[in-house]
């Protein structure tokens, strides 16, 4: 199939577009390298810098690369930052998705796959999470991500756009051959900050020691990237006209910040300094998902669900990339 992958010079966009032409799909890549790397994009995809708000240059990359459909992975991520600055997610992750998704409709595609959020959910009262749960997200980025699913049920309904919306939860790991790896800029996920501070011998804050939980620390599920990626091939061979779903991607099994720290002294072989803080608020003390539903109607199931693997491999990127990709563009806007 054709493919258009937005932001598929990021974390999770470049492995998904390493396994989209592994599995024989032709993709077009846009990214207006504003938190992607060039380097990170598969040489075998076509490559365009470019942002979501053009919609002429989107109507034209749908037209002449002959799109089928669009995967679409460009946006904001860091949680803390939206509630400072909410204009930047509401904008990028809202309303170009809803410029993204006209340039679709004049351009006849309507097949999306869209990346959303665990942090649609909240705080919830039950775990694990099911995707029949009623969302309630508590930060800009959380309503941004849901508001998006919602314009893309509406275009559903009103269109007949087909849609798969994957719910992801704590992404981390890197490709088995370490040539991609997670370099965001600043870095707000748990990982690679350990990771970091093991390399730099830096310190790791704890936030909250006093959660309802074994050893008094967040639990997170956490999911190995490859699997993330592996999971949207799934889905693009699963999407034809009619089929409108949610499914979450996770491991189903919950691991603590202390056991994440111990997984990464481990792996670096690197006693970790740590600093214990207040609780941050709007932290959920569990958070793990319920995957179910994709593991029985995509037969989805992770490859590499223990926190160790996933440990393992991001440390071999990031102590073979000590300094990580080359720098975003930040004369780039900040949407992609």
């Amino acid at each position: 199939m054709r493919v258009l992958v937005t932001g598929g010079a990021g974390y999770i966009g470049s492995h998904a577009v390493r396994d989209l032409i592994n599995s024989g799909h032709s993709v077009t890549v846009l990214d207006n390298l504003s938190k992607g790397h060039r380097e990170a994009v598969d040489p075998r995809a076509s490559f365009i810098v470019g942002n979501l708000s053009n919609q002429d240059l989107l109507i034209r990359t749908l037209h002449s690369h002959q799109i089928e459909a669009v995967i679409h992975f460009a946006g904001l991520i860091d949680v803390r930052e939206s509630v400072h600055e909410p204009y930047k997610y509401y904008y990028t992750n809202l309303s170009l998705t809803l410029n993204l998704l006209y340039a679709m409709m004049k351009a006849g595609v309507k097949k999306i796959i869209y990346s959303s959020s665990a942090a649609v959910y909240g705080n919830p009262d039950i775990n694990p999470i099911a995707e029949r749960e009623h969302p309630e997200p508590i930060t800009p980025y959380g309503r941004s991500k849901l508001m998006a699913e919602t314009v893309i049920e509406d275009f559903g309904r009103a269109y007949g756009l087909s849609y798969i919306m994957l719910r992801y939860f704590n992404v981390a790991g890197a490709s088995t051959d370490s040539i991609l790896g997670e370099d965001h800029h600043p870095e707000s996920h748990l990982i690679p900050r350990i990771l970091h501070a093991a390399n730099e011998g830096g310190v790791v804050e704890i936030f909250g020691t006093d959660y309802q939980t074994p050893d008094g620390t967040c639990i997170r599920d956490f999911i190995h990237v490859l699997d993330v990626a592996r999971a949207h091939v799934l889905a693009l061979n699963h999407l034809r006209p009619g089929i409108q779903e949610i499914y979450n991607i996770g491991s189903e099994r919950g691991f603590s910040v202390k056991e994440v720290i111990a997984a990464c002294e481990k792996a670096t072989g690197k006693k970790i300094s740590t600093i214990e803080l207040k609780r941050r608020a709007g932290d959920p003390a569990i958070l793990i998902a319920n995957t179910q539903k994709i593991r029985k109607e995509l037969k989805w199931m992770p490859l590499y669900p223990s926190i160790e693997t996933i440990v393992q491999h991001s440390w071999h990127w990031h102590s073979t990339h000590p300094n990580g990709l080359e720098e975003p563009d930040d004369s780039a806007q900040i949407h992609h």
